[in-house]
């Protein structure tokens, strides 16, 4: 067997098979011929070896016991793995296991969970998986490769899914432990992530019923909980399985350390931050920083009972919020209108009066991360941007970006004056105190919203739009009409969540690709398409270095700042989470993904003290 360089292989991959370098016939050949590892990573080595035993962010004493009580506002009205059309359980998710598990203290490092063996042929175009010997479903069948290639039949069988397992051009069980993935393309991240999210599903179950149809029957699994109490739309609790399969497995130390787990749904927000009050929930994760502010300044507080802390969630970034604008339409093709707008909208002043001073002004599309631009282009980064230099700004190789800080009256007043002027250059003139183009068009904005809070943004900022002649309104629609308006285009601006997974190459072409712009309902809802981007998302996908990928997401940047497509209003920042002081936490939190809360553990004099104190 020859070992290929790992410079040439693109992927650094720890589980790389040691084969020949004649094509794999599998089924025909010998599975002794293929070396299988504990793990996969991508532009990196694996951080943990093949004999680790657990994974650092977790306590592997963790003691087991004790119920966790968490709120969702999903209304759900199904157990099984549904459709779009269907609603499933929240926690469901408790119930199952996965092929691989990603680690939260690695960008891109997959260990095996289900799969106890990979490996990879040397075109990076096939990945076998072999099933651990020991996994098992709840009712004491083997977990097979059937149930895998079943599992992915079913998910390509899912119009709504289909796209994301297009990867998977074949599969092909050679025996009950082992299967190969024949892939369309040499395997990618994005393929991982894929696999990694995949429930696995027992085909000898599923074969005599239909996964699609909404049932509050708990479906066979095999995960570390099952169901064991469900009401539709009002709860939904699992219990831990004691003779769990991989209970013992190292990425499994630690970890499922509750008797019981229930989800409480809470429709709204409110209701919700008034159950934790009163001892309901245990965790809350807050999204609204005018609660997290003060509403849970209350005597248990104060005395430690009820805690509030930031967790790490590195796997999130970008933009939290952003005003974006559709594109397509004419008004918006100038760069200099967009620019204007952009100079109008005095983030500062929304961010003390609306936020309590609490959100950071979001000057990357991935800020605080190897990715974000600073400076002027690096030499890697001009190798890319160079050809399409005549179709990018002249800014863009000169100056560094960044939005203005409005610090006073003055310098917003400038902000506006210079919005003016580029207005004017763009060929759009004030008449009557309405802004008006060459044909005497008004310059009008409709923002379609489906949330009334978004008035607090948009208000504001239609005051400034106002100066500039431009008049604007906020259409609320209810929940269809939103999405067929977004279906079809009909709308000016709107706000939006720009947040992308880290690293993020996984949703670029459904995001920032001319493919994704007359998509109906795709990430790409601003309409963003331009050349040099349709260039830029292939060469991030096919990047196979840590390095590669930092240049083209840094080009990515700059285009996407330059070009001023929507207004990033803050970023994404760490959680906001609330709860009772019940469990023990661990002691080291990564950055990407801590282990929150299936590391946690209920803590029985911690939870007695709040009792007494209660009484």
């Amino acid at each position: 067997m020859v070992k290929r360089p790992r410079r040439e292989l693109g992927l650094l991959l720890t589980t790389m098979v040691l084969v020949s370098s004649a094509p794999l016939a599998l089924g025909k050949t010998d599975l002794t011929e293929l070396e299988f590892r504990h793990g996969i990573a991508f532009f990196h080595d694996l951080k943990y070896p093949a004999d680790f035993e657990h994974l650092d962010y977790v306590n592997p004493d963790a003691p087991k016991g004790g119920k966790l009580v968490l709120p969702t506002q999903v209304s759900f009205n199904t157990l099984t793995p549904g459709t779009s059309q269907t609603t499933t359980a929240p926690g469901i998710n408790w119930t199952f296991d996965t092929l691989l598990i990603r680690a939260g203290d690695e960008v891109s490092g997959f260990y095996g969970r289900l799969a106890n063996g990979i490996a990879i042929t040397p075109d990076e175009r096939v990945i076998v998986i072999r099933i651990h010997p020991d996994a098992r479903w709840h009712d004491g069948v083997p977990v097979t490769s059937a149930d895998v290639v079943f599992s992915l039949d079913y998910m390509l069988a899912r119009i709504e899914l289909a796209d994301y397992y297009e990867f998977a051009k074949d599969v092909e069980q050679i025996d009950a432990r082992h299967l190969a993935i024949h892939l369309s393309e040499p395997l990618t991240l994005n393929n991982a992530i894929i696999l990694q999210h995949m429930q696995v599903m027992p085909a000898h179950y599923w074969r005599e019923r239909d996964p699609r149809k909404a049932s509050l029957s708990p479906p066979l699994s095999s995960g570390p909980y099952r169901v064991s109490a469900v009401s539709q739309g009002r709860y939904v609790e699992y219990e831990r399985v004691p003779d769990y399969w991989g209970r013992d497995i190292p990425v499994n130390q630690g970890r499922y350390n509750f008797e019981h787990v229930r989800y409480e749904v809470y429709r709204d927000a409110t209701a919700t931050r008034e159950a934790l009050r009163k001892g309901l929930i245990d965790i809350w994760t807050e999204q609204d920083v005018r609660y997290w502010h003060s509403a849970f300044d209350t005597p248990a507080a104060e005395k430690g009972r009820l805690k509030k802390i930031r967790r790490n969630f590195g796997f999130e970034i970008g933009i939290r919020r952003a005003l974006a604008f559709n594109n397509r339409l004419g008004k918006f093709k100038d760069r200099r209108v967009r620019q204007a707008l952009t100079l109008a909208m005095d983030f500062e002043w929304q961010n003390r009066t609306l936020h309590f001073g609490h959100r950071t002004r979001a000057q990357s599309y991935w800020q605080d991360t190897p990715l974000q631009a600073t400076g002027l282009p690096s030499e890697d980064e001009l190798v890319l941007l160079e050809p399409f230099r005549d179709q990018l700004p002249p800014e863009l190789f000169t100056q560094p970006f960044r939005f203005a800080e409005v610090k006073n009256q003055a310098q917003h007043r400038a902000n506006m004056l210079r919005a003016r002027q580029l207005l004017i250059e763009a060929g759009w003139r004030v008449v009557d105190g309405v802004l008006r183009n060459a044909e005497g068009e008004p310059f009008e904005m409709t923002f379609l919203s489906q949330n009334p809070e978004d008035a607090r943004t948009l208000l504001p900022f239609f005051e400034q739009l106002d100066q500039l002649g431009i008049q604007a309104d906020i259409r609320l629609a209810e929940t269809s009409q939103y999405i067929n308006r977004l279906r079809n285009y009909q709308f000016d601006a709107m706000l939006r969540n720009g947040d992308i997974m880290m690293p993020p190459m996984i949703e670029l072409r459904s995001t920032y690709h001319t493919q994704s712009v007359m998509q109906p309902l795709s990430r790409n809802q601003p309409g963003i398409g331009l050349p040099v981007l349709d260039h830029l998302v292939d060469k991030a996908e096919a990047a196979r270095t840590m390095s590669e990928i930092v240049a083209v997401c840094r080009a990515i940047d700059r285009v996407l700042l330059w070009h001023y497509f929507q207004i990033p209003l803050y970023k994404v920042d760490r959680p906001r989470t609330v709860y009772w002081d019940r469990f023990g936490v661990p002691d080291f939190q990564p950055h990407y993904l801590p282990a929150f809360p299936d590391g946690w553990w209920f803590d029985p004099q911690k939870a007695a003290r709040i009792r007494l104190e209660d009484e």
